[in-house]
């Protein structure tokens, strides 16, 4: 019965350490992908090549994810369990979310790959039949809708005016951080996104009557 046990614990321990061994190499391809993406965009990146950059034969790599699709939705889904605790951990307080924004450009300007590979994607999915489309529409839908809510509660709380049109500053919002980021993008060395986030949500503060 001992014997027995001892079999057991051994073949738990065994699976455990190829499932820590797999999740591992599943993140080193997923980083790899998303480079590759940066790089060449998701139409062009050669699964192959991605294969090469983590030194795995090609079939080495469809073993975790059979397809170039499988590796875009598993990138997608990661980056959207980020953006979903970021909104739901600052939903309560608007000037927390607003602030907590320019800490989330912070973070970004140190990892432009990964910066560039979704803004990229996000300009691709704009193409017919893109397997990323729904996933785009639905993050910017999710992130308006959730920023709105915040707004609506301030409102609510009479924290700012009622008069506030909550969709529209959501909208603005994303379209100033879009287009912040993608000025950096263009000219890193140059332009400081972080910055430009910074001084347009101190001014935002300001003209909502919220602590700057």
């Amino acid at each position: 019965m001992a014997e027995s046990s001892k079999a057991e614990s051994e073949e738990t321990q065994t699976r455990r350490r190829r499932s820590r061994k797999g999740e591992e190499r599943r993140a080193e391809i997923l980083a790899a992908a998303m480079r590759r993406f940066a790089e060449d965009g998701y139409q062009n990146a050669a699964i192959g090549d991605i294969a090469r950059d983590v030194g795995l034969s090609l079939p080495g790599l469809l073993h975790h994810f059979p397809t170039k699709v499988d590796l875009l939705l598993a990138i997608l889904a990661k980056r959207d369990l980020d953006s979903a605790d970021f909104i739901g951990h600052y939903r309560y307080d608007l000037s927390a979310l607003l602030k907590g924004m320019v800490e989330v450009f912070r973070r970004n300007a140190g990892m432009i790959e990964v910066v560039r590979a979704f803004a990229i994607l996000n300009a691709e999915s704009l193409m017919k039949d893109h397997p990323a489309k729904a996933w785009f529409l639905g993050r910017a839908t999710e992130m308006q809708n959730g920023i709105a809510a915040t707004f609506e509660r301030a409102i609510a709380d009479r924290s700012i005016d009622n008069k506030t049109d909550s969709h529209a500053m959501a909208a603005e919002l994303i379209a100033v951080m879009d287009g912040l980021q993608m000025l950096w993008l263009r000219d890193p060395d140059r332009f400081d996104m972080v910055g430009g986030l910074e001084a347009y949500i101190g001014r935002l503060l300001a003209s909502l009557g919220l602590e700057g």
